[in-house]
């Protein structure tokens, strides 16, 4: 029991800090050395650390991961660029246009990959408009956050959460995708209010030419009829891994585009701190939460939706939003309702990454993606935004999922 505590809460310090203090250790190898440790220490056997793997999940991530690469590679997003500036006059409607774009695109592909995708699009947009970048990029973070929450597939908490919980996609977006949408229509709100200047003293937008965009058609329409074919498909209650990898195999079915760039556009690193920290999470199930201690915890009246939505979001603002999914599943397995918690879970994980800058890995990546063009997004300049964003759409969420 002794050695799984301090891995754990070794791999679950590197999760909330960023790196080991001391050390150039990050969160994916802290999640794969504390497998090994679990291993190494006889924690697990080798048959159950591989067991633990929910390999449903990883399926699902690598194969949405495909389809984003295969968009990108084709010049898709920068035809979707380029149709906003067409038709953005006024910086409320750019606002609009870039919240739109990155929350629907955010609802079915991974949240994280659309950040990687749209912030340099959109810091080159806004520069060639000669606006003011920062609460354009607010909302492409805010946007991904917000968007995700509608789908299994919008982000990787959702992603485990589907295949844990077993909800079917029909079942979960109807559930959670009004929720994404007042989040959306909040956060444009926020952004708007907290940056009069930017969007309410300053004139309309001067035209500018649509930048020149070298992409492949075919492709284009290749892949999005096969990301339609996927999302019918998961609506249509086929298993959701399945069809993600299908449709990621056949995009790399193709004479137009190298296989090695694609395989380079996917976050290999990703996927191995999902690994590791199913077996450490695992690890700590086995000798930590056994039933009478997880009935002893789950006193903590969490079959209340407003006390589990807390609960939620203040955790995945320690660990991040990922490995507090996994420590809470064997409390939420648990509950009367686990379907419903479930949902509680997937929405407060998601919203609370909007509270700080560290609350979401998209986050991060809009944050570092804009330094490379001198652009500095602070801690207070997110918060003041985050914080009541993050508060009111949880709320609405918790009245929502209260109701239905």
């Amino acid at each position: 029991m002794i050695p799984a505590i301090i891995i754990f809460a070794g791999t679950y310090l590197v999760m909330a800090i960023g790196r080991f203090p001391g050390n150039k250790l990050d969160r994916t190898g802290a999640a794969l050395l504390g497998a090994a440790l679990m291993v190494g220490f006889g924690v697990l056997t080798p048959e159950q650390a591989v067991a633990a793997i929910d390999m449903p999940t990883i399926v699902l991530l690598l194969g949405m991961m495909i389809v984003v690469a295969n968009l990108r590679l084709s010049g898709f997003f920068r035809l979707a660029t380029n149709w906003a500036i067409a038709r953005a006059r006024h910086p409320l409607a750019l606002l609009a246009a870039i919240i739109a774009v990155t929350g629907i695109l955010s609802a079915f592909l991974v949240n994280d990959a659309i950040c990687l995708v749209m912030t340099p699009l959109v810091l080159d947009l806004v520069m060639r408009l000669k606006r003011e970048p920062l609460p354009y990029l607010l909302g492409v973070a805010a946007a991904s956050n917000a968007g995700s929450v509608a789908t299994i597939t919008g982000n990787p908490q959702n992603m485990i959460i589907g295949s844990l919980s077993g909800i079917h996609y029909a079942s979960f977006a109807t559930a959670l995708a009004p929720v994404a949408l007042f989040a959306l229509l909040a956060a444009f709100a926020f952004i708007a209010a907290t940056h009069p200047r930017e969007f309410f003293r300053s004139g309309a937008i001067d035209a500018v030419a649509p930048a020149r965009v070298h992409y492949h058609p075919t492709l284009v329409v290749k892949t999005l009829i096969v990301l339609a074919a996927m999302v019918l498909l998961f609506f249509l209650g086929l298993p959701v891994a399945e069809i993600a990898i299908l449709g990621g195999a056949v995009l790399l079915f193709t004479r137009r585009i190298n296989p090695q760039k694609v395989y380079l556009d996917i976050d290999w690193p990703l996927l191995v701190m999902f690994a590791g920290l199913f077996v450490v999470v695992a690890g700590l199930e086995r000798t930590v939460l056994d039933p009478r201690t997880v009935a002893e915890i789950g006193r903590i009246d969490l079959n209340s939706i407003p006390i589990l939505a807390v609960v939620t979001a203040a955790l995945s603002n320690l660990v991040s939003n990922v490995p507090a999914v996994l420590v809470l599943r064997p409390f939420v397995e648990a509950l009367a309702d686990p379907e419903r918690a479930w949902l509680v879970v997937a929405m407060a994980a998601t919203l609370a990454g909007n509270l700080t800058l560290v609350g979401s890995v998209a986050n991060l990546i809009v944050v570092e993606k804009a330094r490379t063009r001198s652009v500095v997004i602070g801690f207070w300049q997110h918060f003041r935004v985050g914080a009541p964003l993050t508060i009111v759409t949880i709320g609405i969420g918790i009245a929502w999922l209260s109701l239905t």
